[in-house]
Parts: C-alpha cells; sequence; structure tokens
C-alpha cells in the first residue's frame, strides 16, 4: 500500500509537526506577556501543529507496507507450479 520511502517521509512529517508544535506552543506560551495576541495565535498554532502530528502517528500505523519485488515466489514461465 505505501512504499519505503512514503513511509520514512511521512515518518519525518510527523516528527516535524510535534517537534515544530510544541516548540511554537512554548514560544507562545512564553510571549503571553509580551503581546496577549500574538502569544495566543503562537500557542493554538503550535497546539494544532502538534496534534496534527499524533494524528498522523494513527495514520502511520494503519498502512501497510509493500512487499519488495522479489521477495514473493513467482510461478516459473515454463508453467511449473512453485513447490
Amino acid at each position: 500500500m505505501a512504499t519505503p520511502r512514503t513511509l520514512a517521509r511521512l515518518d519525518t512529517l510527523i516528527w516535524s509537526l510535534i517537534f515544530g508544535g510544541l516548540l511554537v506552543l512554548v514560544l507562545g506560551i512564553a510571549s503571553h506577556d509580551e503581546t496577549a495576541i500574538g502569544g495566543w495565535s503562537l500557542s493554538v498554532l503550535g497546539s494544532v501543529a502538534a496534534l496534527a502530528g499524533f494524528v498522523l502517528i494513527v495514520v502511520r500505523s494503519r498502512l501497510r507496507e509493500d512487499a519488495e519485488p522479489g521477495a514473493q515466489s513467482t510461478p516459473s514461465r515454463t508453467g511449473d507450479s512453485p513447490r
């Protein structure tokens, strides 16, 4: 269903969203004293990004990896069935 390359890219996206979202969330919390609207905006944006990363973990767990070419036995061209 999904190639190993696609799964690797999805893993990278997941962890980038989670860690980036948490970083932006912390920056938003830290900047609440200076600008209330900016702090809340960063907090909400970071929370949404981290939540998207957690949702993608569930999506990733339901994906199956395709078998590599040649991993399955195929019948020979002479018509013999594999034993």
